[in-house]
């Protein structure tokens, strides 16, 4: 199958030959179709699987046709970083149609987006705390909006979005299509989708395929040998691109310095930096001159740069579903990557579940002079073993390893009778 069997228009197909696409990704062959078509969708997918074409070529599609320089497509984002990435994504796939799209987030300032909005836009992409900023001031209507996307919508509830996402839909016509798009499903999200979407088609895409292409490595270190560990390993591995991932603002930006002072080329991206600032960091680590990122897992989100070797999770995930969004940034496009993850005696809960996730157990890696014994205290003899290795990856009571955790996920109580929105 290719790109030519959905039968755009020659203006969006240049756009689909710029981008070099060729052949549909999976979620790309099931959700173009009913898009384009004018059905809602639900469409459970995590990041790296081509989930930004797949919404965005058949909107263009829909686009063509009808009015300029008004408001007619409205996308959606947690974060800057995604908000900021969809629009070039838009700007490259809709570059022979005259179709014009703006970002909006905070952090720069409100009147070039008002004037760059005011001047013609057909597609705008936001962060929510923006969008309702300038809708409150009346700097434009949203009364002309044909479709919603709401990208990675488990995340814009992680980040307490959810309010003013329902506050926005208020604001856009009843009659309009509708998309969201998720990589996990929480009941918040489930309810949400019930209540915008009208006899969706459901899209499941197996949020472990891309992990196949991906080595999956458990390094057992102590937390205070953590730092050690990492240099040491950045020294004996291969990495091309590496992406390192923290839980705190305060980590991100202390290990960057301290890889820094070590003579690496590295830089941070979270949360108190400016939008100058992050925006440099991440162009520099797209453009080579980082070859090592350390981010948050919030700072990271919209983060889609080609070619990174590693993910490291110096800090262990909160979740499962948290690991699998940190790892699928390596492995993409038939590459092969590798995540390793720095775990101690006190997670040995999170591997067991990350490995249920994965369906299969992470390699065990030692390396001389980093591990803990069994009572969580660091060896400083190189290469000494422990009696009681971290008992990972245990068969579960309730049927074992490998059960894909959103199996059935799509069984949602959505009405497939109503035909009209609340």
């Amino acid at each position: 199958m290719s790109f030519k069997s959905f039968k755009f228009d020659p203006k969006i197909e240049a756009g689909i030959s710029a981008c070099g696409y060729t052949i549909p990704t999976p979620i790309q062959k099931e959700a173009i179709p009913p898009i384009l078509d004018g059905r809602d969708i639900l469409g459970l997918a995590q990041t790296g699987t081509g989930k930004t074409a797949a919404f965005v070529l058949p909107l263009l599609q829909r686009l063509l046709d009808g009015p300029r320089k008004k408001v007619r497509a409205l996308i959606v984002a947690p974060t800057r970083e995604l908000a900021e990435q969809i629009h070039a994504d838009i700007s490259k796939m809709a570059q022979k149609t005259g179709l014009r799209s703006i970002s909006i987030y905070g952090g720069v300032g409100k009147h070039p987006q008002i004037k760059a909005i005011r001047s013609g836009v057909e597609i705008i992409v936001a962060c929510p705390g923006r969008l309702l900023d300038l809708l409150n001031d009346r700097a434009f209507s949203l009364k002309a909006v044909e479709a919603l996307v709401l990208d990675e919508a488990d995340h814009m509830f992680d980040k307490g979005f959810l309010p003013d996402i329902r506050r926005i839909i208020k604001q856009l016509p009843t009659k309009r299509q509708s998309l969201v798009f998720s990589a996990t499903m929480p009941k918040e999200i489930r309810h949400l989708a019930e209540n915008i979407l009208i006899n969706p088609a459901t899209v499941q895409i197996n949020h472990t395929q891309p992990v196949l292409a991906i080595s999956h490595v458990l390094f057992q270190v102590a937390k205070e040998q953590k730092t050690s560990l990492l240099k040491t390993i950045i020294q004996k591995e291969e990495m091309k691109s590496t992406l390192v991932f923290t839980r705190t603002k305060h980590k991100a930006k202390s290990l960057a310095l301290i890889l820094q002072k070590a003579g690496y080329k590295a830089a941070s991206i979270q949360g108190n930096l400016s939008q100058v600032k992050r925006q440099e960091a991440l162009n520099g680590f797209k453009n080579g001159t980082f070859k090592i990122l350390v981010a948050t897992d919030i700072a990271a989100r919209g983060i889609d740069v080609k070619g990174i070797s590693h993910v490291i999770n110096y800090d262990v995930p909160d979740t499962a579903e948290t690991y699998t969004h940190r790892t699928g940034r390596t492995g993409r496009a038939e590459r092969t990557g590798q995540a390793f993850i720095f775990a101690g005696q006190e997670d040995r809960k999170i591997i067991s579940l990350i490995e249920r996730n994965l369906g299969k157990k992470m390699s065990c890696r030692e390396t001389p002079g980093f591990a803990w014994d069994t009572k969580g205290a660091v060896s400083a003899k190189k290469g000494k073993r422990f009696s009681r290795p971290m008992p990972i990856g245990k068969k579960s009571a309730s049927g074992g390893r490998g059960r894909n955790q959103h199996s059935g996920v799509f069984s949602l109580a959505i009405s497939k009778s109503r035909t009209a929105r609340p």
